[in-house]
């Protein structure tokens, strides 16, 4: 039986601090990964190892981060996502929220993009599938 939501986010709550050295309570469902709770690009190594020890599952960093997306010139212009570039995040990110994004696709802005939440509608669907 998979578990919970509660126990995702707890599972979820428990890698981020422990990766991130944040207290408890600084891990709310609408946290972002970067912007709220500090992460850096290598802290992802951390949290997607805790993770997959965590749940039994596996996670290609291309599936949690669309760098390649991102750096493309065929999905970006200006420095901002282009719609087909925010199609292929859709199709690749389907546990995320994009909205907030879609209003202003600044790549820099895209790192402020992932919530907790997110992370744990991704892991859900990961452990479902395994």
């Amino acid at each position: 039986m998979p578990p919970s939501n509660e126990e995702v986010f707890e599972k979820v709550r428990t890698a981020l601090v422990d990766a991130l050295g944040v207290d408890d309570d600084e891990v709310q469902p609408e946290s972002t990964i970067i912007g709220d709770l500090g992460a850096e690009s290598i802290d992802f190594l951390d949290i997607v190892f805790r993770l997959e020890k965590s749940f039994g599952i596996e996670i290609p960093r291309s599936e949690l981060t669309p760098e390649d997306v991102l750096t493309n010139p065929a999905y970006v212009q200006d420095g901002k996502v282009t719609p087909e570039g925010i199609a292929e995040i859709k199709r690749r990110m389907p546990f995320a929220d994009l909205s907030k994004f879609e209003a202003n696709p600044v790549v820099t802005e895209f790192g402020n993009l992932l919530t907790v939440n997110d992370l744990c509608r991704f892991v859900e669907s990961k452990v479902q599938d395994r």
